[in-house]
């Protein structure tokens, strides 16, 4: 089966729609494990990244669960209620800011004072200040930095956009329950990725700066990638420990 193209919802909707309907017709009943993200990916026709949003999607109706080193299991609820439309994941908004931000950092670098390259060195440090602490601070600093970039290109048009994208991180349920997740196995705003931006503004090097923006977006994709691989990874050690320990219960016979 593959996601159709005409099909004008979010990729993730549509798989995590399909395996609702699968849940309704009992083709994946109540205590069975859900297929691998691998094989779903390979039946809808999508990445794995789409697959761990469709997922995430079905444990925030209440359609799954998560067993700790187990798998995704199906519970008992009935899938009767019209699916809540959870936005957009944290893998479309941070490609959406990678390609915008990049550009209004690469703008910054042709207008940014002195002053604002002092307030962001200030930021800086403050956002040194909340990784230190440890627990999550809101990631207050970190926003402050990228909208201080925004604000210094002068265009009240791109402090808007990159100041919505931000505030969507957090009005997106679906996006708020991945970063939650990232959060939750230690992920941290990036000190040098940031530091690097610094640097290529302060040179006044527009090249320089989207690229030290991009690349900084693009360890943030990364990141979350990783955090929401911690489970299956936990998953896959624990079942292969169990092989082995039948493997060793078979050879000792």
């Amino acid at each position: 089966m593959t996601t159709s193209t005409a099909d004008t919802r979010k990729l993730y909707q549509q798989v995590a729609t399909a395996i609702a309907a699968a849940i309704e017709q009992g083709r994946y009943r109540p205590g069975h494990r859900v297929p691998s993200e691998r094989d779903l990916a390979e039946e809808f026709g999508v990445s794995r990244p789409t697959v761990r949003e469709a997922m995430i999607a079905l444990e925030i109706r209440g359609l799954v669960e998560t067993r700790q080193g187990s798998g995704v299991y199906v519970t008992n609820a009935r899938p009767d209620a019209p699916a809540p439309e959870l936005d957009i994941g944290a893998f479309e908004l941070t490609e959406a800011r990678r390609l915008f931000e990049g550009e209004a950092c690469a703008l910054a670098a042709t207008t940014i004072t002195d002053d604002e390259l002092t307030e962001l060195d200030a930021i800086l440090l403050q956002m040194i200040d909340e990784n230190a602490y440890g627990g999550f601070t809101g990631e207050a600093a970190d926003r402050r930095f990228h909208v201080a970039i925004a604000q210094a290109t002068r265009n009240s048009a791109m402090v808007m956009v990159v100041e919505n994208l931000w505030d969507l991180r957090y009005r997106s349920p679906l996006c708020a329950a991945m970063l939650e997740r990232a959060r939750a196995v230690g992920v941290r705003p990036l000190i040098e990725d940031h530091r690097a931006i610094l640097d290529a503004l302060k040179a006044r090097d527009a090249q320089q700066a989207r690229e030290a923006m991009r690349l900084h977006l693009g360890h943030v994709i990364d990141d979350i990638l990783t955090a929401t691989e911690v489970e299956a990874m936990e998953r896959a050690r624990n079942d292969i420990a169990a092989r082995r320990k039948e493997m060793a219960r078979r050879t000792a016979i």
